[in-house]
């Protein structure tokens, strides 16, 4: 199928969930998504089997804690793996007035927003698998109820592309799939040789790039900012990381004109052998990371990237409940729903 034909299947899904009325969403969900899908959703929702449990787990409780929910994608991309499998990737915001608990997240009464990074695979016209990201972390953030470590990084709603066009890009996107490879090869290159310069990173980068990442690690701008507010700690915490195709580790790349991405359930191992990433204590514990991702290039280097990490997820392999935790912290504020008056009276 064309890239064209992929995003007109997913077209009721996105028209349904940008307004979120229940049974519109539901009858949308039955008519795009395979009965027997397989939903791989981030922690600590886990794998369901459906689209009526992706709904009556996932989205029909989002919906409970914001009435007024929208959805509002920015980036759109389709296109056919290098293994011949067709996949959608969308990246945006749930936003919507928080008013009631998510998760046991206390709701603030305000406007709030939680990034997500959804990828769908097409076979015979019907989804027939999805890996989400939603981050949840955001939310905790934005209640100030987030139990963990501050991030390094900035705190922002993530903005879409400046470029204005994640919703119309089309063409061949092989030159920005074969240049983000060659980045992440050369990013490999350390710290088995000890010199950062080895990662070749103002090849790559444009010098006022925007590294936008999960809450829990933030947003950095530019190579100082993605070093120090991301990469260092990182590869100190975890200097033996594996990226996808080694290991039993997959991922699904595929990309449009300027733009490519990548899904994978998970795509990274890593050993946790040392201080200073998350302010997580080094447990010596292999981990497994789901990293979804989109990159956009401008003038041969990429201007933007988007990263969501299924950092709860993380948590959990270390043996950290964080939802618990947030639990825990928040025992003494109220949790029930929240009544903003319309002033008006």
């Amino acid at each position: 199928m064309t890239p064209k034909e992929l995003k007109a299947l997913l077209a009721p899904y996105r028209a349904a969930t940008a307004t979120f009325e229940k049974t519109e969403v539901a009858a949308a969900l039955r008519d795009v998504f395979s009965s027997g899908a397989v939903i791989n959703m981030c922690h600590p929702f886990g794998e369901l089997g459906g689209p009526t449990v992706f709904f009556d787990d996932c989205l029909g409780p989002l919906h409970d804690a914001m009435s007024d929910l929208e959805r509002r994608d920015m980036i759109v991309l389709a296109g056919k793996t290098p293994e011949g499998q067709d996949w959608v990737g969308m990246m945006g915001n749930y936003m919507g007035t928080f008013a009631a608990p998510f998760l046991g997240i206390p709701p603030t009464g305000h406007l709030a927003h939680m990034r997500y990074h959804e990828f769908f695979q097409i076979a015979d016209g019907k989804v027939v698998h999805m890996q989400a990201i939603w981050d949840i972390p955001e939310l905790m953030m934005q209640a100030r109820a987030w139990p963990m470590a501050p991030q390094l990084g900035a705190f922002l709603c993530t903005p879409g592309p400046m470029t204005g066009d994640g919703l119309t890009v089309s063409g061949d996107g092989q030159a920005t799939h074969d240049h983000v490879i060659a980045m992440l090869t050369d990013l490999c290159k350390y710290p088995e040789n000890p010199d950062p310069h080895c990662m070749n990173l103002e090849e790559y980068w444009h010098p006022c790039f925007n590294w936008y990442g999960p809450a829990g690690i933030g947003t950095g701008r530019g190579i100082s900012g993605f070093r120090n507010w991301h990469q260092i700690p990182f590869l100190n915490a975890m200097p033996d990381r594996r990226l996808d195709g080694t290991g039993g580790l997959s991922s699904h790349w595929f990309g449009e004109g300027a733009y490519v991405c990548e899904t994978g359930w998970p795509n990274m191992r890593l050993t946790l052998t040392d201080d200073g990433w998350m302010g997580i204590a080094p447990a010596g514990r292999e981990v497994l990371l789901r990293s979804l991702d989109f990159w956009r290039m401008e003038g041969g280097k990429i201007r933007e990237n988007w990263v969501l990490v299924d950092l709860l997820d993380l948590y959990r392999q270390l043996g950290v409940d964080v939802l618990r935790r947030m639990g825990e912290f928040n025992k003494a504020r109220l949790s029930g729903p929240i009544a903003v008056p319309d002033g008006m009276t």
